[in-house]
């Protein structure tokens, strides 16, 4: 039996006991919003209607896609079995490392679909609720019910995520080696299948959905606005159903397979870098699990009045997250005060730590930093993408002299938005690298990720709005109705910009966490950028989307 508070004695199934039971919790979350979601009223029978083709739409598209996505698992699970089998990494040399690690992927692939496929459903119902509300109730209700579609996407993906993850962690030490060290090491190679499926998953969801989505709105909109001159969402045009299947399809299904990735990627990053010390291994899966709790939290504090102001939309959106950041920070700060006091012994770049509670706390640092690195790249992308501000209203003026000065303008505009993330996250990795080198720069990561359970509420937000606005629009509802709906897209707009450059950061830190395990794995002293090839792949490599 382990002892706490020192993990260093502990069992696996210890290590990641809090993931787990946050991973379960945020199920019974996803189930008590669901409940919640039904209590709000459909609407009329032309409303159910759009409602119905629109979810048909986005399940068709997701049936076929996971139905090519399929036979690619399937194809790599039979290769994984195979060549782990045949050529097992362990120093053991178990022949069932191909069945560890075949299955890991597959978990991590179906996972990945499920929340997708799950977070897509949910969203083209709230879709009608939040219309009718919007219709019946007001602004208020409406952001509530908007919200609530959304919270059911993010506590989806966290919840499968953690739990899956902890749960394989666990079986991936059974019946290993009988030294500690090398079990824990020799599970976090297997469970990197798991992060291999989630992302395979997320390359095909993102880019398939995102290229149906900019093609069924660019194709809406030319049909529509151009050539035949009528208004956006118009019932006349047929496009709009497509373009509506296309927000839930790619900023909904999508995003949520690409964050499930880097959720799931950062916490495998960390615990593979812990190199078998059991309390850094444990760490990560505690921080995630502990964000978990802090977004249950941050969830109630999302609110506003009839009336509001985008600013004032924007605010109540941003005390969900604020909430849960300062939660998780208080909750990981016990966390570390307890893990890394006197008594325990940890092992940190092949060295035993002298002062504990010292490395403890820069551990804590760099879950700090990660945290404040993603609020700083939401608000630099708000700043540039919410009409509350100069950026946004100055293409708006750009249009007077025509579309010419809109595009160059926009595209400005674009170019500088970039500037600010890549100080923040490179500022990040400078500060985590000399706190805790590599280890230290995925548990930034982890930091970051801690409260996507709220962050990504926030972005699969943005879809149901826009479909409720689409709704109200084709089933010809009164103009108020329209204005609450427009005051939610453009809330959601902003927030979807928000979500991308949340994924991308997150990614950037995540990605470069996995390089560096691979380079330890691989044991790849040095990268020579002047090798021809190393030069001519990293050109290929910066080409890709």
């Amino acid at each position: 039996m382990g002892t706490w508070p020192n993990p260093s004695f502990a069992r696996p199934i210890e290590l990641v006991s809090l993931s787990l039971v946050a991973g379960a919790l945020a199920g019974v979350m996803v189930f008590g919003l669901l409940r919640k979601l039904k209590t709000a009223p459909r609407g009329t029978d032309e409303m159910n209607k759009l409602s119905d083709l629109i979810a048909s739409g986005a399940r068709s598209f997701l049936k076929t896609e996971y139905f090519y996505l399929s036979w690619f698992v399937a194809v790599f699970f039979l290769f994984l079995v195979i060549l782990y089998s045949v050529d097992p990494p362990t120093d053991a040399e178990d022949r069932l490392d191909g069945i560890r690690m075949g299955s890991c992927f597959l978990a991590g692939a179906g996972l990945s679909a499920m929340a997708g496929w799950g977070g897509m459903a949910v969203a083209t119902d709230a879709n009608v609720r939040t219309t009718q509300a919007a219709d019946k109730e007001g602004l208020a209700k409406a952001l509530r019910v908007a919200f609530t579609g959304g919270a059911v996407m993010g506590f989806t993906v966290v919840g499968l995520g953690l739990f899956g993850l902890s749960l394989f962690f666990y079986l991936m030490t059974i019946n290993r080696s009988p030294d500690d060290s090398l079990t824990l090491v020799y599970a976090m190679d297997s469970l990197a299948g798991f992060g291999f499926g989630a992302s395979s998953i997320a390359l095909f969801a993102r880019v398939a959905g995102g290229i149906y989505t900019k093609a069924a709105d660019v194709g809406a909109d030319l049909v529509g606005k151009v050539e035949m001159d009528i208004p956006e969402d118009d019932p006349r045009n047929p496009a709009v159903i497509a373009d509506n299947v296309g927000d839930n399809v790619g900023d909904v299904a999508g995003m949520g397979a690409d964050l499930f990735e880097s959720f799931v990627g950062s916490v495998i990053a960390a615990a593979t870098l812990a190199n078998g010390d059991p309390t850094l291994m444990m760490l990560p899966f505690w921080v995630a699990g502990a964000g978990i709790f802090a977004s249950m939290a941050g969830y109630f504090a999302v609110g506003t009045k009839d009336g509001a102001s985008q600013h004032q939309l924007l605010f109540a959106l941003h005390k969900g997250t604020i909430v849960s950041g300062v939660l998780v920070l208080a909750f990981v700060a016990i966390i570390i005060s307890q893990t890394f006091g006197a008594g325990s012994m940890i092992t940190f770049e092949e060295s035993i730590v002298d002062d504990t509670s010292k490395f403890g706390w820069k551990l804590f640092a760099c879950i700090v930093i990660g945290l404040f690195a993603g609020i700083l790249i939401g608000q630099a992308t708000e700043y540039f993408t919410s009409y509350s501000y100069w950026p946004t209203r100055s293409i708006t003026e750009a249009g007077v002299t025509g579309p010419a000065t809109v595009i160059i303008q926009g595209i400005g505009i674009g170019m500088i938005s970039c500037v600010p993330p890549v100080i923040v996250l490179v500022a990040t990795i400078f500060g985590c690298n000399a706190l805790a080198g590599g280890y230290g720069i995925a548990l930034s990561a982890v930091g970051m990720l801690s409260t996507l359970g709220v962050t990504l509420a926030t972005d699969a937000y943005g879809p149901i709005a826009d479909n409720a606005g689409g709704i109200a629009e084709m089933a010809e509802l009164e103009e108020r109705v329209r204005e609450t709906t427009d005051a939610l897209d453009a809330l959601g707009n902003t927030t979807a910009a928000t979500g991308k450059g949340f994924a991308i950061g997150s990614a950037v830190l995540t990605s470069l966490s996995l390089l560096t395990a691979f380079k330890e794995k691989a044991q790849v002293d040095v990268v020579d950028i002047t090798d021809p090839v190393v030069l001519a792949s990293m050109l290929f490599g910066a080409m890709l989307p």
